[in-house]
Order: structure tokens, then C-alpha cells, then sequence
């Protein structure tokens, strides 16, 4: 019997790499992508371009925590990233305005989990990152937005992200004011279990900041003495 390959087994080669070429320059542009609309936001505003990115660590470590496949860890990455991308459709004035907002700028700044949605849902490829962004300000108990969702309605990205992005807020220091200590912000995460934030999610979150929270910001390449 001949050991020379069917002319079959050429094709199938042949063609099983041209599918993993066209796989790794569709990631490759997906990754640009991302990249670009992060740079976007740190033009917009760098405090939110550094959040984005601590929020993608602290999103991996938590999906992992929490048992999430690999599949959809890579679209809370991505979320996670990109989950602020609306604030750019928001004016200046009211995204860094020092006081309250009234009832009228509440409600646009309100609107940038749809306009993020909006931009990244015509991308095949961040669809499920589109509604991450989408639902990532509704709360457990369906007082959110924009949907107001409950539950395990929420997607569990953006119940992910719901928390690790109110405690990076909460303590990371801004132009109008400074970041809470460390205790605090989890005194206010655990007060916010079952209605703002899903209880295993804050939970699981909790013993990440407890055991990881130096190792978050040097793999983030931020300083903790200018966060805190």
C-alpha cells in the first residue's frame, strides 16, 4: 500500500490552514479593535481608560473564581474593557462635573450603557460583549437600568461587572474627590448584596480583594499609593 498522501488529505490540510489563518486575523483584529476603542476612552477621559483596564484583571480573576468557562471569560475581558465606550456620546461637562447632577443630566449620562451598546453590537464578534455593556447598571433586585432587569435576567458579565466596577470607582481617587479606603468600599459592596450586587458575585469579589488586591494593580502597572 502506497504511503504517499491522498491528494484528499492535501486538501483538507490545505484547507484546515486557511481556516485557522482567517481565525487568528479575525482575533488579531478583534484585539485591535478593542485596543482602539480603549484608546478612545483615555482620550475622552484617562481616569476611565485606567479603570477600563483594572476592571478587565479583576474580571478575569473573578470569572475564574466563579467557575466561567474560558469562552466567556474572554467577553467579560473584553466588557470589561470597553463597558464605559458610551460615556463618549456624553458632554464633558456633565461627565466631570465636581457636583450633583441634576435630574436632567442624570438621565443622559443614564443613556451611556445604551449608546455603548449601540456602537458595539455591530460587531459580529462583541455581540456578547454589547450586552454586557448594555445591562451592566442594572441591579439584582430590578431597580436598574436600562432594563431593569432581575436576577439571573442580568447577564452574569454584567453582574460581574456591576461589582467590580463600583468598588474600582468607589476607590480610586478623582479630580473632584478622593477614593474611599479599601474597608469602606467593601462595607458598601456587602451593604449592597441582594439588591445592587448578586451576593455570591460580591462574596467571591470579597476574597479576591482580601488575597489579591497588590497583585491586581502591579498587573495593571498602577501605582497603589496614587489609587489610595
Amino acid at each position: 500500500m502506497s504511503s504517499a498522501l491522498s491528494p484528499f488529505s492535501v486538501l483538507d490540510s490545505s484547507a484546515s490552514a486557511q481556516v485557522k489563518h482567517l481565525e487568528e486575523k479575525l482575533s488579531t483584529m478583534v484585539t485591535s479593535l478593542v485596543c482602539g476603542l480603549h484608546q478612545l476612552l483615555d482620550l475622552k477621559d484617562l481616569n476611565t481608560g485606567v479603570h477600563s483596564t483594572r476592571l478587565a484583571e479583576w474580571g478575569m480573576r473573578l470569572g475564574q473564581e466563579l467557575g466561567i468557562e474560558d469562552s466567556k471569560l474572554h467577553e467579560i475581558e473584553i466588557a470589561a474593557v470597553v463597558h464605559d465606550i458610551g460615556k463618549i456620546g456624553v458632554p464633558e461637562s456633565i461627565l466631570h462635573k465636581p457636583g450633583r447632577l441634576s435630574e436632567e443630566e442624570r438621565a443622559i449620562i443614564n443613556k451611556h450603557p445604551e449608546y455603548g451598546w449601540g456602537v458595539l453590537r455591530l460587531f459580529p464578534d462583541l455581540q456578547q460583549a454589547s450586552l454586557i455593556t448594555l445591562h451592566h447598571h442594572e441591579n439584582f433586585d430590578g431597580t436598574g437600568y436600562p432594563g431593569k432587569l432581575h436576577g439571573t435576567e442580568i447577564p452574569i458579565g454584567a453582574r460581574i461587572v456591576t461589582v467590580i466596577d463600583a468598588f474600582d470607582a468607589m476607590v480610586s481617587n478623582r479630580p473632584y474627590r478622593k477614593g474611599l479606603p479599601t474597608d469602606e468600599a467593601k462595607r458598601r459592596l456587602v451593604q449592597g448584596m441582594g439588591t445592587q450586587f448578586e451576593p455570591e458575585v460580591v462574596n467571591c469579589f470579597l476574597r479576591i480583594v482580601d488575597n489579591e488586591l497588590p497583585a491586581v494593580f502591579a498587573a495593571t502597572g498602577t501605582d497603589m499609593d496614587v489609587v489610595f
